[in-house]
């Protein structure tokens, strides 16, 4: 094993059926808001990297709620001070959107070293406060796949 990351990741939103978004902030970035993200291990399917990323970014077991693919890709430069924990020359990550939803705010249990602490959000606010554009767009698609009004 080479020790470095795959340039696959997954981007999953966790949310309530009235469109709060819980959101994480990094440790090695403080003031940097994200969903729960993380690079695909060897040999795990897309689904499973979510499941694993959620237990371990929060605790929750993604099994036991609506964890569902939602189709979106999207292809991005990794950002530079990142760039390292991936194989030498490689530049780009492919991230697969999936959501979660959860029956209510639940408290999250936060990775030490990983994230700070977090945060229940409106998705527009929620949206609004992620450093990622890919992070952010995958968020304003809540109304629209919740049935709620976007206005």
């Amino acid at each position: 094993m080479s020790g470095y990351k795959i340039p696959v990741s997954v981007l999953v939103v966790i949310h309530t059926v009235d469109g709060r978004a819980l959101l994480l902030e990094r440790a090695d970035a403080p003031g940097y808001w994200q969903s729960v993200t993380g690079s695909q291990d060897a040999g795990e399917s897309l689904m499973q990297t979510a499941i694993r990323e959620v237990r371990e970014e929060t605790g929750f077991d993604a099994t036991r709620f609506e964890l569902a693919p939602w189709g979106v890709e999207n292809r991005y430069a990794i950002y530079e001070r990142w760039r390292h924990r991936y194989a030498p020359g490689v530049t780009h990550n492919t991230e697969h959107v999936f959501g979660l939803l959860l029956p209510d705010a639940l408290t999250p249990r936060l990775a030490p070293g990983e994230h700070l602490q977090h945060r229940w959000l409106p998705w527009r606010e929620a949206a609004d406060a992620c450093f990622s554009p890919s992070n952010a767009a995958a968020i304003r698609q809540l109304p629209a796949r919740l049935g709620l009004a976007s206005g």
